[in-house]
């Protein structure tokens, strides 16, 4: 179900005389990974799907809808657990980047410091429908008779532009899709699912996820992130100023002397202010507690800058984490707990790995999106060509 480009079996020097569309295996369903033509972000080396189920027992699952003309958006699903989420909690934090969004279930994760249901992604006028929905579903799981209280947690981002997001298009079965066909292994990028109808610096934007494992010397341990990207800014892939170059960026109509936007991407103001969202999800199978957690989630943003990106005032930036360590999940009712965890100086080396996975996570939320067009309009997905001409040029690539 999940499609992969197969990764580049020709040398560096001989890849460079190729078409950089023949060297990614390039169709108009199936576009490469960021890895996948040459770019390798960071020092650490990822996990076998360098997706965010490189972490053992992580799922992810979508829905995407796609109906007429007018409905562009979809549900993602990041299960934590193969097990009972009820009552085998795991450590969770949240970290706020810039606080303009729909977050549900924050206060009892910040209070708690626990996960006790999936993660939910999906569209902004959506978000409770969604919850509603996957409410419905934890209390008809076996064992769940008796429960009173659930906190879901339900991300968004603002897919309005190419989406009826007045239409809140999203249903329950839409919500049971993405929850139960969620699998580890490959995780399905690009226009699917919560980001069947997003963009980000201007282009189609949508799911991403990447991951990293440390040396054995550094605990071995893994880290692996989802985005859902649709966000502004000034785009940059490891120092090569492609937005700039590509003549798409936040803030191009005044730079240039004029008022207004400039004149391709009229449609939305996300692109000359800022504006839209981001959600970042962070799974790792390190034993750490919710107080390193949100140290954890707060570095993602690092790596979210140094794609572009400046937080504009009307982007939503969250990050959730979790660990999926046995020694430090939790059950409800427990007396007492004793976790066995990392200590405070040993988490230097998860931090590099979360930067370097969210902003891996976000160029193949971008290099894998499709063209994508509702409401009347169509976004483009990042031109492939010119940007690794430039990605070249500046040495990124060779």
């Amino acid at each position: 179900m999940t499609r992969r480009t197969v990764a580049l079996g020709i040398a560096v020097g001989a890849a460079a005389m190729l078409s950089p569309l023949a060297m990614a295996g390039q169709s108009d369903s199936e576009r490469p990974r960021a890895r996948d033509v040459g770019i390798r972000i960071g020092i650490f080396e990822p996990g076998t799907h360098n997706a965010i189920t490189d972490v053992a027992g992580v799922r992810v699952g979508h829905a995407t809808v796609r109906e007429g003309e007018r409905v562009r958006t979809g549900v993602t699903a990041i299960l934590p657990h193969g097990g009972d989420l009820y009552r085998n909690r795991v450590p969770a934090a949240i970290h706020v980047g810039n606080g303009f969004g729909k977050l549900l279930g924050v206060t009892q994760v910040r209070e708690l410091g626990e996960l006790e249901t999936p993660v939910l992604l999906t569209c902004t006028l959506c978000v409770w429908r969604a919850a509603d929905a996957l409410v419905d579903w934890m209390l008809a799981r076996p064992g769940m008779q008796d429960v009173g209280s659930l906190n879901a947690v339900v991300g968004e981002t603002n897919d309005g532009g190419l989406n009826d997001i007045r239409a809140r298009p999203i249903r329950p079965e839409h919500v049971v899709e993405a929850l139960e066909t969620a699998a580890s292994g490959p995780v399905e990028e690009g226009s699917v699912g919560a980001g069947t109808g997003t963009r980000a610096f201007g282009w189609k934007g949508g799911i991403g996820s990447a991951s990293r494992v440390l040396p054995e010397g550094m605990g071995g341990h893994t880290v692996g992130v989802l985005v859902q990207s649709n966000f502004g800014g000034i785009l940059d892939i490891d120092g090569a100023p492609v937005g700039r170059e590509l003549g798409r960026y936040s803030f191009r109509g005044a730079v240039e002397g004029g008022d207004d936007p400039a004149p391709d991407v009229t449609w939305t103001d996300q692109d000359d202010t800022g504006q839209g969202s981001i959600m970042m999800v962070i799974a790792t199978d390190a034993p750490l507690s919710d107080r390193n957690l949100e140290r954890l989630a707060a570095r993602a943003v690092m790596g979210l800058a140094r794609t572009g990106s400046f937080a504009g005032n009307g982007s939503g930036d969250y990050v959730i984490a979790f660990s999926t360590a046995e020694s430090v999940r939790r059950a409800p009712g427990d007396a007492a707990l004793d976790p066995e965890e990392l200590g405070n100086d040993t988490v230097s080396g998860l931090f590099q790995a979360v930067v370097e996975s969210t902003e891996e996570a976000i160029l193949n939320s971008l290099f894998r999106a499709t063209d994508v067009t509702g409401m009347g309009r169509t976004a483009e997905a990042l031109p492939l060509e010119p940007t690794l001409e430039i990605l070249r040029r500046y040495g990124v690539i060779r």
